[in-house]
């Protein structure tokens, strides 16, 4: 019986060995797998410039040892079959070669690489990604990316409650953004002066990282370096200082409150740096084109301008006369 047992099971074994192989004979589902090993959740890569581009590359150990045992964390996908050896998981990355989805690659130097003579899947070579994924969401993200623009091109067409509208979202999302940093600002300083470093999304505005890893970890928590004690002391001793004088003086305080209340509504009214009339603010998407009445006045403008200028030489040709008259008439008495 025992011998039945262990022979029914390897037979199993076996049946299920060769379920996974013709499954992933097929392209698409090979295809399938390799969408989700170049997805967040697929064996880790790094960068090298082969033939003078960035690429992709692993070594055969990792994407072996990946496909028998994934990382801990990793949601395998439900309908692709998982791997019981590291039999199955070579065949089908020597399949991955086959097909060209990866090609094997020589190393040449630090984050170089060539594409190698040798096509057959080693463990222990150096392979390259050349297939680059589901592109679905990439052509979805450029066409988003293409329209927006046009539509932004469109912004002095637009009708006025979308432009009004854009506006208080604009302002609306600078306001958040500022007392998001203030209120991080404010966060740290206080767990500071108690003697640890404290950020909330510290990677929020690091420009090496992607989008979703700036919000990666969403808090930072340690200890503070030892010999801030004093400088701890210092900032606290000033900044309580501050708010005490700010609440003793419940009339300029009280008045900065205020102000702040009517720079929001300036703000969200639009009138905070007006300088143009209610008249212009409508027109300002019209060519401006000079009426009938504009220029008949700009010409009057102008013969006035000339009128004094004839006036006013008129007036110095009358005052060199008369210095001419007086010297003549000292001349003559003198005489």
């Amino acid at each position: 019986d025992e011998s039945r047992r262990i022979l029914t099971m390897a037979t199993v074994d076996a049946q299920q060995v060769d379920e996974t192989l013709v499954f992933y004979e097929d392209q698409e589902n090979l295809k399938k797998l390799c969408n989700f090993l170049r997805s967040n959740e697929g064996v880790p890569v790094r960068e090298a410039i082969e033939m003078d581009k960035r690429v992709y590359y692993l070594k055969g150990e990792k994407l072996v040892n990946f496909l028998v045992e994934p990382k801990k964390g990793t949601k395998w996908p439900s309908n692709l079959p998982r791997f019981e050896n590291r039999t199955q998981a070579i065949a089908v990355a020597k399949d991955l070669c086959t097909y060209g989805f990866v090609h094997r690659s020589e190393k040449r130097g630090k984050g170089q690489l060539a594409v190698s003579r040798v096509r057959d899947f080693d463990e222990a070579g150096y392979f390259t990604w050349m297939y680059e994924g589901d592109k679905t969401f990439s052509h979805l993200m450029t066409t988003a990316l293409v329209v927006g623009f046009l539509f932004c091109t469109c912004f002095p067409i637009w009708p006025n409650f979308l432009k009004v509208f854009v506006w208080y979202m604009s302002v609306t999302l600078l306001i958040f953004i500022f007392f998001l940093v203030t209120a991080r600002a404010l966060a740290f300083l206080f767990v500071w002066m108690a003697g640890y470093d404290f950020w909330f999304l510290p990677n929020l505005f690091d420009e090496t990282l992607s989008f979703t890893d700036s919000f990666k970890p969403v808090i930072y928590f340690e200890k503070s370096k030892p010999g801030q004690f004093m400088y701890r002391i210092g900032v606290a001793v000033a900044f309580f200082s501050f708010c005490y004088w700010a609440v003793t003086q419940p009339s300029e305080f009280d008045g900065f409150v205020a102000a702040q209340g009517d720079f929001l509504k300036d703000l969200y009214a639009g009138t905070l740096l007006s300088d143009m009339s209610q008249k212009d603010k409508e027109n300002i998407d019209k060519p401006k084109v000079q009426s009938l009445e504009d220029l008949l006045t700009k010409l009057d403008e102008e013969e006035e301008e000339e009128e004094k200028m004839l006036s006013e030489e008129e007036k110095l040709d009358s005052l060199l006369e008369n210095l001419v008259d007086e010297e003549e008439e000292i001349d003559e008495e003198e005489e």
